[in-house]
Parts: C-alpha cells; sequence; structure tokens
C-alpha cells in the first residue's frame, strides 16, 4: 500500500475517532477534536502526496508525528480512567499513525534509493 494510501486511512480514522470521542464522552472535551483537526489537516495534504510532492510529505510526516506524541497522554488517561472504549479509540488512533509513519519511511528510502540508482 502506498504511503498517501496509509496516510488517508489514518486521516479519516482520527477524524471519525476523534469526533466519535468527543460525543461518546460523559464531560466531552474540546480536546478530543486536536486528533480530528490533525485529520483533517492530513485529509487535505493528500491530495498532495499522492502527486509525489516532497514538500507536501515532509509536512505530512511531520504532522504524523506530532499526531502521535500527542496520543500518549489521552492512552495515560483513558487507561487511568478504566475507560475501555477510549482505550480502543486512541489505541485504534494510534495503530494507523504508527502505520503511516512506516509507509513515509518506506517510501521516503524507497525514493532515495530511485535517486542512488538513476
Amino acid at each position: 500500500m502506498k504511503a498517501y494510501q496509509v496516510s488517508l486511512i489514518n486521516a479519516i480514522t482520527l477524524i471519525a475517532l476523534g469526533v466519535w470521542g468527543y460525543f461518546a464522552s460523559e464531560s466531552p472535551s474540546p480536546t478530543a477534536f486536536i486528533p480530528a483537526g490533525l485529520g483533517v489537516v492530513l485529509l487535505v495534504m493528500n491530495g498532495g502526496l499522492r502527486k509525489e510532492n516532497k514538500t507536501v510529505a515532509h509536512i505530512a510526516v511531520l504532522v504524523t508525528l506530532i499526531t502521535l506524541a500527542g496520543l500518549f497522554m489521552p492512552l495515560k488517561g483513558a487507561l487511568g480512567r478504566e475507560d475501555t472504549m477510549a482505550i480502543v479509540r486512541v489505541s485504534v488512533m494510534m495503530l494507523t499513525t504508527v502505520a503511516a509513519m512506516v509507509a513515509f519511511v518506506k517510501s521516503f528510502i524507497a525514493a532515495r534509493k530511485n535517486n542512488e540508482n538513476g
């Protein structure tokens, strides 16, 4: 699967689960929309990723890395509250974000190899 496809799945997951997290919470906080907002940013950049725009790809990697780092505190909070559904939501967001990072790294390595060979 190409990096832009994995990033698209990640963006949609972040948006859907971020919004779900807000509305499923007994005491909703606007911070639940942060992953959704980052998902929207990644969704907007997907066209540039598809066209293999290097600048967009590097920005998308940065946004993805920030997203991954930012999901640790919500996971810690969900674990502390023993909120199973929140743990599942945040874990799924983290898994898709890690998958996107792996896809980006693989695409950067492949691009570098192509530049060295060509």
